[in-house]
């Protein structure tokens, strides 16, 4: 009789890594997806190509290095997934966004003197929640004090008292989940690109109007725009957006300071007027056979950006917007894949709380026709399944070229010669092999190291400053 061997514990995992590749062969083969919590795993082949000739100058097999493979950071931009690569996405959200207010990255500095706007636009009210707000000394008001507070239909009194700690689990919830109108949120979520579309198209028209009211050519003004949705705790969308006008010379992309009428006063009012003014109509549902309305919600805050200084800076607007940019569903409490109807059932209860209710009015209502499938489609999202983070092609550089220039600096960092690298093709030829580390002991060491190396990174940007500062005096 055989007995089953007991399962390998993490100090054997750590000596057969260290008896096998080593362990600093090995973290130098990872550590490009070293702190990445769920690596890719490729295999196969690579190839250097001549980009003139095509004739290949090097060949190599996964097969000759470390586990026979390679590891590749996952990439993700959400942090409850994997905050070292959702880190990475962070950081270039915040350049991109901010170049577009101060220049540089193919934006010029003459930028800083263009009008620009930090805009909040939020869903309407579909029932009454938990919430948090703060005096303007700074003490938590009571969440909702109502001497009249009116009893529903379901026996629930209308009314909370409680001063909320931020954490608090219950802010973001129904006072009444029978009350709450799940139906339209989740129809206004999944709608909420096109009104923001709509909203684009109502400011740019009012934009020409204004312009054409002072004499100027419609056709020399643009709004340019870079957007972040975000959840709010009640599963709602809403969307922060920097908004900033720019000057405009038909044919050409480069970003030219505006007329000096437009002032940063005249574009808050075209802004404030399009969201007040813009709404629209779904289609027809068997539940509702005259479709939801669809409209921002009344909090509409728009607040001019300040250069250096202010309540808002440049730094706190694009600091803003690349933290947004990293989130999704979590402050709701749910984070799941992609429904199915095998799945569906673990997360969807129509009696159940609040965001079970909201994936099962996406499911429910989803079914009804193929203009309504992409509620079950985005079920695990609420409803949205629009971008994260979008911006007009004139706000700054891109995702992409910001990668590009890292690669380029890691290739300088390791003495490759850019001017040749530009005249050489790596053809690779690579396969899915799996997710995840091997073990937890690889997930630890990988990390580990990941670690350490961003806080020597972090540590010379530091003193780099110090030297810096120190020049300025001199």
């Amino acid at each position: 009789m055989t007995t089953a061997s007991p399962p390998r514990g993490f100090a054997a995992d750590v000596i057969d890594r260290a008896n096998t590749t080593g362990w600093q062969p090995w973290l130098t083969h990872v550590a490009g997806a070293g702190g990445c919590s769920a690596p890719v795993r490729l295999r196969g082949d690579l190839h250097t190509v001549d980009a003139a000739t095509g004739v290949v100058l090097a060949e190599r097999s996964t097969d000759s290095m470390p586990d026979g493979l390679i590891y590749k950071a996952c990439g993700t931009r959400r942090a409850a997934l994997c905050p070292n690569c959702a880190k990475t996405y962070q950081h270039d959200a915040f350049h991109l966004v901010r170049s577009g207010l101060t220049g540089g990255k193919s934006v010029p500095e003459t930028v800083t003197s263009h009008p620009a706007l930090f805009v909040t636009l939020t869903a309407p009210a579909f029932g009454p929640v938990h919430s948090r707000s703060l005096t303007t000394s700074g003490h938590v008001r009571p969440c909702r004090a109502r001497r009249d507070a009116t009893v529903c239909a379901h026996g629930v009194t209308l009314a909370c008292h409680t001063r909320h700690r931020e954490d608090a689990p219950d802010i973001g919830q129904p006072l009444c989940l029978d009350c709450y109108d799940h139906d339209a949120q989740v129809v206004w979520n999944l709608a909420s690109g096109e009104l923001w579309r709509r909203t684009r198209i109502h400011a740019d028209r009012a934009l020409s109007r204004a312009a054409k009211a002072r004499g100027i050519a419609p056709a020399s003004v643009r709004l340019r725009y870079v957007k972040v949705a975000e959840f709010q705790r009640r599963g709602a969308i809403h969307f922060h957006a920097l908004v900033r006008l720019d000057g405009h010379t038909p044919g050409s992309d480069a970003i030219v300071p505006p007329p000096a009428e437009l002032d940063t006063e005249v574009i808050a009012s075209i802004l404030a007027a399009a969201a007040a003014s813009t709404s629209f109509r779904t289609d027809p549902h068997d539940e509702s056979p005259d479709g939801w309305l669809i409209r921002w919600g009344a909090q509409v805050d728009i607040r001019a950006v300040q250069l250096g200084d202010g309540d808002m800076t440049e730094g706190h607007a694009a600091g803003y917007l690349a933290k947004y940019a990293t989130k999704a569903t979590e402050d709701t409490g749910h984070l799941s894949g992609r429904l199915t109807e095998t799945t569906v059932h673990a997360y969807a209860d129509p009696d159940g709380d609040h965001i079970a209710r909201l994936i099962a009015a996406c499911w429910g209502l989803g079914g009804e026709g193929p203009e309504w499938i992409g509620l079950r489609r985005w079920a695990h999202m609420l409803g949205f399944g629009g971008h994260f983070m979008t911006k007009a092609r004139a706000w700054s550089t891109t995702f992409g070229q910001l990668r590009d220039a890292r690669a380029q600096w890691i290739r300088r960092q390791h003495g490759v010669d850019s001017e040749a690298a530009d005249t050489i093709l790596l053809v690779n030829h690579l396969r899915y092999d799996g997710t995840g580390w091997h073990t937890e002991a690889d997930a630890l060491l990988a990390t580990s190291a990941a670690a350490r190396a961003r806080e020597q990174r972090q540590l010379a940007r530091e003193a780099q400053h110090e030297l810096n500062t120190i020049d300025r005096l001199d």
